[in-house]
């Protein structure tokens, strides 16, 4: 669907299934999307150590560069500590990270390490809600909700900036009835004026490059 409209993508990556799955990460990389890391496994991480959620990322890393040919710039862990934020601002690398659901723009905090910029994710406009409570029935609901929400977006953005998240997965959105839906979402942001559909690299490279100076603002986390 993405390809057909020439929209590239942001995958959260699982470092142990990209490397289970070399095919589908020469497809990933044959559509230039960008490849953020999902965490080493998907497990929990609230209940590691400094020492162990460190090594944790740090293998990630190792893991995700081995399969991709390239380091992570983005980092989502979905299951994440009260630590995850710092311990990856210590790692250091990261043009972005998605641990967050506070704001619907990126903003920025500041470390021991220095400036790291935060583009939240979504649990609201995702399809994880086709099997949580107060989900999504059918494809048709789905694409409702996103629908209202680009809606309100898409007017608030003439006269600020404003940012959609959709989570998606080939599980969930990828069967037929649901799809449909997300179709029509498509087709439907696509008949619209200056939308923008980008990855969230590049996301996170126009923040850098256009909103640096708001970190100099930005709270600290510790």
């Amino acid at each position: 669907m993405f390809n057909e409209r020439k929209w590239p993508t942001t995958v959260f990556g699982v470092a142990t299934a990209l490397k289970r799955n070399p095919e589908i990460v020469a497809a990933m990389k044959e559509a230039d999307w960008d490849i953020a890391s999902h965490s080493l496994k998907w497990i929990e991480h609230k209940d590691m150590t400094d020492a162990q959620e460190r090594a944790e990322i740090a293998e990630a890393i190792r893991v995700h560069t081995e399969a991709t040919g390239s380091r992570p710039l983005g980092w989502y862990t979905g299951r994440s500590s009260i630590n995850t934020n710092r311990l990856l601002m210590e790692e250091g690398g990261f043009l972005y990270l998605c641990d967050s659901y506070a704001d619907d723009l990126p903003y920025w905090v500041k470390g021991a390490s220095g400036k790291q910029l935060i583009i939240p994710y979504t649990l609201d406009a995702n399809d994880m809600r086709f099997i949580n409570a107060q989900g999504f029935a059918e494809g048709e609901q789905f694409f409702t909700y996103l629908k209202d929400a680009f809606d309100v977006l898409y007017a608030e953005g003439e006269t600020a900036p404003k940012m959609m998240s959709v989570g998606l997965h080939c599980r969930l959105a990828g069967r037929p009835g649901r799809a449909a839906g997300l179709i029509r979402f498509l087709d439907y942001i696509g008949k619209h004026e200056r939308v923008w559909v980008p990855t969230r690299l590049q996301i996170a490279q126009h923040w850098h490059d256009k909103h640096a100076h708001l970190a100099a603002d930005a709270f600290e986390i510790g």
